[in-house]
């Protein structure tokens, strides 16, 4: 099989798995969200009998204890209203909007737009409870999610929010490592390729050497070009060697850089290419030379 195919179809896999994970996730906690909505339900249906049998029992002390505490450990968010929707009476909210301390004596702090925005919330998440007294008054019941049942419901979407990203910046890290072996796989294999080439370039100099001394062709012009592709392949053999390392610079003016690359570069190019150096050729900068005539080189190839 091919590698590449086979890296291909484990990604796969594991996506594919990723996504049964966070299904799973999700149909567990919707089960978990739906069991405890039930047995709030119930908690709530028993606090509305409790509290409707109160209306009829209350003067009976053998049940007014057992109706007060099944009432206090009740813990659902409850507002009892009237028939004209005023309230009357609230159980679960929040004791720091509710009381308010004086004097080391908790004192009832009725804050009108509290009350009435958690009345608007149960509104919208559960219909009301009548509740009718012997004495033919109504009154009406009303409660939401507890705060626990309301985080269980968003609780999936986070977790799985969490996994995506620990999951992405797993594969962000992962790619990066490749990559960055990739590029010292690369900066191995050039500087290698330096080091081959070092071994015929010394070789042609020598041939260059025993040519100029057999021959006497010292001042032979197609020697001297010899001489500058040997030294342009020395450059080449530098640039790679140099690769991965930081670039060395120095001090040089920059007009004279350029001219020196381009006219090694025009013997080399057809004769209907004009080449032109305008600027000053005074300005000095701190440049790696080799570096520069690569950029150079190739600026001019692609022009």
């Amino acid at each position: 099989m091919n590698p590449y195919e086979k890296k291909r179809r484990w990604k796969f896999f594991l996506l594919v798995f990723a996504i049964v994970i966070g299904a799973a996730s999700v149909f567990y906690s919707d089960f978990f969200v739906k069991k405890m909505e039930r047995e709030e339900r119930l908690q709530f249906e028993l606090y509305v009998k409790v509290t409707e049998q109160s209306f009829d029992m209350y003067d009976d002390d053998r049940y007014t204890g057992m109706i007060d505490l099944i009432r206090t450990n009740n813990k659902l968010p409850v507002i009892m209203t009237d028939a004209n929707d005023e309230i009357i009476g609230y159980q679960g909210l929040d004791s720091t909007k509710t009381y308010y301390n004086v004097d080391d004596n908790k004192v009832e702090n009725y804050d009108p737009q509290y009350f009435a925005r958690q009345l608007r919330i149960m509104k919208k998440q559960h219909p009301r409870i009548p509740i009718t007294g012997l004495d033919g008054k109504r009154w009406y019941i009303y409660h939401k999610d507890t705060p626990t049942l309301t985080q269980l419901r968003y609780f999936p979407y986070i977790q799985l929010g969490v996994i995506a990203l620990f999951l992405l910046t797993a594969y962000v890290a992962f790619s990066s490592a490749r990559k960055a072996e990739q590029d010292q796989v690369w900066v191995g294999m050039a500087k290698e390729t330096a080091h081959q080439l070092g071994t015929p370039i010394s070789s042609l100099m020598a041939w260059v050497e025993l040519i100029k001394s057999r021959f006497n062709a010292e001042e032979d012009p197609l020697i001297a070009e010899m001489e500058n592709d040997i030294k342009r392949l020395e450059i080449i053999t530098d640039r790679f060697s140099k690769i991965g390392s930081k670039p060395i610079v120095e001090d040089h003016v920059v007009h004279t850089v350029i001219s020196n690359f381009v006219e090694y570069f025009r013997l080399r190019t057809s004769d209907k290419i004009i080449f032109q150096i305008i600027g000053d050729d005074q300005v000095r900068a701190l440049l790696n030379v080799p570096l520069f005539d690569w950029v150079t080189e190739n600026l001019l190839k692609n022009a």
